[in-house]
């Protein structure tokens, strides 16, 4: 039999080879780890243990969007200036949300109910706030509602929200308010 001999620096080498050819490279999807530093000044303490959550999304053509307070459908007033029934560029949005809202639902209906502030007679203030819910139903037909969805009528002075004699008072009594299906 034959002795194999190695010498000290062939074994080193082949030594080396052998853990060259067991090892693989990580695949890429993996990543290596990081080095750490363990210095006093470089740990970052969360100081809101509470996760954060994102909001949720809401559907704007679901039903459950008209009750959710994110959802614009939620609002249901278009306020107007003294003495007119211009729907003001302000409520474009809120319009054209309530409008796809309606196009969505074709069987939800929507009751617009005009009103005035107390100023003005009361044949003047019945026939203003009729103007202006109607000025609503045109703004939502516009938008994608259907005729058939949509009832507008006048309830004058009769509805106040406010009941003081001041501008910011009567400001608030200036609206069209929108009510859908089981709200009137």
């Amino acid at each position: 039999m034959r002795a194999l001999f190695i010498t000290l620096p062939a074994l080193s080498a082949l030594t080396l080879l052998l853990a060259a050819c067991g090892s693989q490279p990580p695949a890429p999807e993996q990543n290596p780890a990081g080095v750490e530093s363990r210095t006093p000044g470089a740990i970052k303490v969360d100081t809101n243990p509470v996760a954060k959550v994102q909001p949720d999304t809401f559907d704007p053509g679901s039903i459950a969007a008209l009750k959710d307070p994110r959802s614009p459908l939620s609002k249901r007033s278009v306020y107007f200036d003294y003495d007119s029934y211009v729907v003001k560029d302000d409520f474009q949005a809120l319009l054209t949300a309530h409008g796809k809202f309606l196009s969505v639902n074709p069987k939800m209906k929507m009751l617009i109910q005009g009103n005035a502030d107390e100023r003005g007679s009361r044949e003047y203030n019945l026939a203003l706030a009729q103007k202006r819910a109607d000025a609503v139903r045109k703004a939502l037909v516009l938008l994608g509602a259907r005729e058939d969805q949509l009832e507008a009528v006048s309830l004058g002075e009769e509805k106040p929200v406010c009941t003081e004699s001041s501008e910011e008072c009567w400001a608030k009594n200036r609206r069209g308010d929108m009510l859908y299906s089981g709200e009137f």
